[in-house]
């Protein structure tokens, strides 16, 4: 069934495009969807393994197609809107996971370095050292922004999201930046 924010969230024409009324409108888009529905959830499933995400991504795009106030002339459109959508789906996964691998649980950890006891633990002297390196390394080498993702990330543990709001950065740009200066700590600190 349409979904009801769908039809509530209808735009407005601009002034120099013709106006189906309102009833008209709301038939047009349901019929629509009717017509494109499956086709496109089965793509989005196929492409993106979920069924939540799938459902999301249809949604999204008859959003768009509701508030652009103008239906697409063919059912191509949909196809290929699901195509990219769920394309760019893929790559903010990949890139969540990316940063995820870089960013281990405990903390940063910067080189492979065993403890007193083998184990892999430090003196609290010796990991203060390291992270004063790191810090050092950071605001001596690391360009802008990624200096300041780099220190809100860890200085003030905010997420990514809070960062790229901070900042007024695209979060998949943050999270880019973040992963080019932790790769270039690890870098710099296996020498």
């Amino acid at each position: 069934m349409l979904d009801k924010r769908i039809l509530e969230n209808r735009g407005s024409a601009n002034d120099g495009q013709a106006r189906l009324k309102p009833a008209e409108r709301e038939q047009s888009i349901e019929q629509l969807f009717r017509q494109n529905y499956s086709k496109m959830i089965h793509l989005a499933r196929v492409l993106l393994y979920d069924g939540d995400e799938a459902e999301d991504v249809v949604q999204d795009i008859f959003l768009r197609v509701v508030e652009s106030d103008i239906p697409p002339q063919n059912d191509s459109y949909f196809l290929i809107a699901v195509r990219n959508a769920c394309l760019n789906r893929i790559r903010q996964m990949q890139l969540h996971e990316q940063v995820k691998r870089l960013l281990p649980v405990g903390g940063l950890q910067v080189g492979a370095s065993s403890g007193m006891d083998g184990t892999g633990l430090q003196p609290i002297d010796k990991q203060l050292e390291q992270l004063n390196d790191i810090a050092t390394f950071v605001d001596e080498q690391l360009e802008e922004p990624h200096r300041s993702i780099f220190h809100l990330r860890f200085d003030e543990d905010l997420t990514i999201a809070e960062i790229a709001r901070r900042l007024v950065l695209n979060p998949n740009t943050t999270y880019k930046y973040l992963a080019q200066s932790i790769q270039n700590v690890r870098n710099h600190f296996k020498r």
